[in-house]
């Protein structure tokens, strides 16, 4: 039997892949403003702080790879053809969309490795590869946090922090569940991402049985207007403050991968601050090519087309 060709348009943030894409990569984050040189200089110092480049262009690589291969291989009436498109780098979502037509696919479902919505992240992505699909139709995936088994890949990342923690020490401590805090203004716009991310920790925090956890919001932008809040180091403190906590769980379940954000944000800056705090730092681990992670989003993908 001939299998039906369906393309698989995996979209995603981007990072740079050398020392000298940097300056350029700022540039596309921004718009197209070329940033100063001292702003280069702080971003290229994150990443030296992290190993010298994020890890993010490999790893997402890598899931495009485990993604199309667990899809191929759990139903037999689809041949899933991958192609990689991403916000802020090469190849960028117009190359992977163009790339797809002239090879002569007419069909495609995307997805985008960022488990909320909101009009200012994925529907951005979706309107950027609707805009030059003139030859294919595109099924778009909106939001995949209530994948169940995304639920159980973080329950479980949870559980296996807390397995490092004394059990005297364990009502001492508490799970941050954070995402990349964005413009305030979504809040007039009937946007759907505060509530997706109080719903996803709600159900880790069952599925984890989890007593002490929060919902704050991480790696801001630098820009004049405010964003979603309460910060993740501002929340470190008051929680320490108020409640005592000792032993600090993060869960940053709104990114899906090692990169940046986690590595410096998370491992650098929260950690930094829970030292001050005389505290314990600890991380629940990324997704990455993770087995369950990846059945997580097979699912989501064969839902949509069918």
């Amino acid at each position: 039997m001939t299998k039906r060709k369906m393309g698989l348009l995996v979209m995603a943030y981007g990072a740079p892949k050398c020392e000298e894409d940097i300056e350029r990569y700022y540039t596309q984050i921004r718009g197209g403003r070329k940033p100063t040189s001292a702003m280069v200089e702080h971003l290229a110092a994150r990443y030296l702080a992290i190993g010298g480049l994020s890890p993010l262009s490999k790893i997402t690589t890598e899931q495009v790879d485990a993604l199309v291969t667990m899809l191929n291989q759990v139903q037999t009436d689809i041949c899933f053809i991958p192609y990689l498109g991403l916000k802020h780098s090469e190849p960028f979502i117009e190359d992977a969309v163009q790339k797809m037509q002239a090879e002569g696919i007419t069909e495609a479902v995307s997805i985008v490795l960022a488990p909320h919505y909101s009009t200012l992240s994925v529907k951005d992505y979706h309107n950027r590869a609707s805009a030059v699909a003139t030859d294919v139709t595109i099924h778009s995936i909106d939001s995949w946090y209530k994948e169940e088994k995304f639920i159980a890949y973080w329950a479980k990342a949870v559980r296996d922090v807390y397995e490092q923690i004394p059990v005297s020490e364990q009502a001492q401590s508490v799970v941050i569940f954070s995402a990349h805090s964005l413009p305030e203004r979504i809040k007039q716009m009937d946007d759907p991402y505060e509530a997706q991310l109080q719903e996803t920790a709600e159900l880790i925090a069952e599925g984890a049985c989890l007593k002490n956890y929060t919902v704050c919001w991480q790696s801001a932008a630098r820009s004049p207007e405010p964003w979603l809040g309460p910060d993740i180091l501002d929340c470190t403190k008051q929680l320490h403050q108020e409640k005592g906590y000792r032993n600090f769980i993060y869960a940053p379940v709104g990114f899906v991968a090692d990169h940046l954000e986690i590595l410096y944000d998370n491992d650098i800056e929260c950690n930094e601050v829970t030292t001050e705090l005389q505290s314990n730092y600890y991380r629940a681990k990324m997704p990455n090519t993770n087995e369950v992670f990846i059945e997580a989003l097979a699912h989501a993908v064969l839902a949509k087309i069918k």
